[in-house]
């Protein structure tokens, strides 16, 4: 019996998708590499803690990113988007969890170096990388620039799972690479010689971060 074979896409049409995935790829990047309150995070708490701490924060992290980019893929952020109440409610939640964790690293500064050694739970720490990317509109966002960007009018079945594929891997490859480069021994010591200074630069940061959630209006 003679089996159909499916259509396939023409060798130039498949090209446009692989370049236009390849600017995908790299909007994603800028995005997840920048500075921001959860790399920051993993840097401190690798040089603090070490590598499988800061490996674990940084599984959080990828978990909440990948929790907003299963929803934008199936389109239910984009109604979240529009309305204004809970998009409200999760800039709050997010403001105010930053504002703790300000509180937490400019009490860690002060703290003597004994004290700031105690080793957090793992679960803990995964906790808190999820809820700090759950609770960042950021992230819905951005996501939501992202499966726009990258979903066009008839596009082929393979790009949502592409994106989602490339981008879970990149993401995994930037946080988990800011927990192995900050947890070496010159990140360590660096880390052991200027812990307050740090711990109160996060501070300042998260801060920062926090108040301009709360105060923003769009």
């Amino acid at each position: 019996m003679a089996t159909i074979d499916p259509p396939k896409l023409p060798e130039a049409l498949t090209m446009e998708y692989v370049h236009h995935l390849l600017m995908v790829y790299a909007v994603y990047i800028l995005g997840t590499a920048s500075p921001g309150p959860s790399n920051m995070t993993i840097m401190a708490v690798a040089m603090q803690y070490g590598r499988r701490p800061a490996l674990t924060l940084a599984a959080g992290v990828m978990t909440g990113s990948l929790s907003w980019a299963a929803l934008a893929a199936t389109g239910l952020s984009a109604v979240l988007a529009t309305y204004a109440d809970a998009l409200l409610a999760i800039k709050i939640c997010g403001g105010l969890y930053l504002l703790y964790l300000a509180w937490k690293s400019g009490r860690s500064a002060w703290l003597a170096k004994e004290k700031a050694a105690i080793k957090a739970p793992h679960a803990s720490l995964y906790r808190r990388g999820l809820f700090m990317h759950l609770s960042n509109p950021k992230a819905v966002m951005s996501w939501l620039a992202v499966m726009s960007l990258g979903l066009q009018p008839n596009s082929p079945a393979f790009i949502l799972p592409a994106i989602l594929a490339g981008c879970a891997m990149l993401g995994t490859a930037i946080f988990g690479g800011y927990a192995l480069l900050f947890s070496t021994a010159p990140m360590v010591r660096i880390y052991t010689k200027a812990r307050r200074w740090i711990e109160g630069s996060l501070a300042c940061l998260f801060s920062y971060a926090g108040l301009r959630l709360l105060l923003s209006r769009g």
